[in-house]
């Protein structure tokens, strides 16, 4: 089965386009997976659909999120449609198996005023100028254009020359999409490339390899890593007076797409900056879209005046 899940990454990697963390998170899923089978003297390679979905009632026993279980089934499915397409069973167990769905719960969104406070806030943290530039560079560019935190953390240096007004993102899958800076945005990456420049020229000068990233780093990755920005935001939060446990890289990603909604943007618009495949996907942010319509009409409305 070792094999089996190997091959399966591999195919992944190769024909979908998985994304490491992609990889990773299928990795996980189907290890527990077979760990549960292994604990219960099953063999997946013959195991029908009754066990399978004995493991998903332990997951749920267990405690484990709706989302969760549900990410997990959906790992378990494609890894059984691919054992199927290659020939490795005669049969797929999982092809009928129907998942608990995902919640629709409202994402929890920062209003624009703390948002504004993060912003001020992320100047003011860090060792050096050039730390602070950068932190304010990077919240700035977060908020600007609701990229994904791994999207943001490896942008290509390339991407940034000649000042454009757009930027290049390699999104989920290698499917790339165009996001708009905002003049705020603009100057500060440049103002950080100018910086970022001479500090690689100094580097390159010392023996040390240039950096293809914009923001580098020495760690193995050759950039700033999500773990890092993640640590770095919740001190950000702090000097904010922001609780750090209402902030993440996602919820950033979510108050852009609410505060443009909140101001009359396009559902559609939003999902294609946001680079989600279904508009079903970006249809969480129509709360905002209810709210500002039912103001509307208790602001408006003959019958809702005093």
């Amino acid at each position: 089965m070792a094999a089996w899940l190997g091959m399966f990454l591999e195919a992944k990697a190769a024909e979908a386009g998985a994304a490491r963390n992609t990889l990773e998170a299928y990795a996980r899923d189907l290890n527990d997976f077979l760990g549960w089978c292994a604990a219960k003297g099953l063999k997946p390679d013959t195991l029908g659909r009754a066990e399978i979905e004995s493991y998903l009632v332990a997951c749920d026993a267990s405690g484990l999120a709706q989302s969760t279980r549900a990410r997990r089934l959906s790992a378990i499915k494609q890894f059984y449609r691919f054992a199927y397409e290659e020939r490795l069973r005669g049969d797929n167990p999982a092809i009928e198996i129907k998942g608990p769905g995902r919640s629709k719960a409202l994402p929890k969104v920062l209003a624009e005023a703390e948002v504004s406070r993060l912003l001020e806030a992320s100047g003011e943290v860090g060792r050096t100028e050039a730390d602070r530039l950068r932190n304010r560079c990077l919240l700035e560019l977060l908020y600007a254009t609701g990229m994904r935190v791994s999207e943001l953390v490896s942008l290509p240096v390339s991407a940034a020359r000649g000042d454009p007004k757009l930027l290049l993102v390699l999104g989920k899958g290698g499917k790339e999409r165009m996001v708009p800076l905002s003049p705020d945005a603009r100057a500060l990456v440049q103002e950080w490339l100018a910086l970022r420049d001479a500090a690689e020229e100094a580097a390159r000068k010392a023996g040390r390899p240039a950096s293809k990233f914009l923001f580098p780093s020495r760690g193995r990755a050759g950039h700033l890593t999500r773990n890092a920005f993640y640590l770095l935001l919740k001190e950000i939060a702090v000097q904010a007076g922001v609780s750090p446990a209402r902030v993440s890289p996602h919820k950033l990603r979510h108050a852009f797409a609410t505060h443009l909604l909140a101001n009359g943007a396009d559902l559609r618009a939003i999902q294609t900056l946001l680079g989600h495949a279904d508009v079903a996907t970006t249809e969480i942010y129509t709360h905002v879209l209810e709210k500002r319509l039912s103001d509307l009409v208790l602001e408006h409305h003959p019958m809702a005046k005093d």
